[in-house]
């Protein structure tokens, strides 16, 4: 858990929560944290633990890749092993 723009830049936490009709409150409630983190995740100024990414997955009744997808740079994110890109 910490601080990192570009882990947390691509994520889909407000769109989730906003289609379940929840407040920042609500969510931050549900997954047992304070709504000033909710915010910062949403902002992007936040890369949540595993285990909040699970909650948050959970609650919004998502996966923890769709909320969370991350930034793609050259040479990252590349066919596994064996398929091609």
């Amino acid at each position: 858990m910490g601080r990192s723009p570009e882990a947390a830049r691509d994520n889909t936490v407000r769109r989730a929560r906003r289609a379940m009709d929840l407040t920042q409150a609500d969510l931050a409630d549900r997954v047992g944290v304070s709504r000033q983190t909710i915010v910062a995740l949403e902002s992007g100024g936040y890369a949540p633990s595993v285990y909040l990414a699970l909650a948050l997955a959970d609650v919004l009744e998502s996966s923890v890749e769709a909320l969370f997808r991350p930034t793609t740079t050259a040479g990252v994110g590349g066919a596994a092993p064996g398929e091609t890109a």
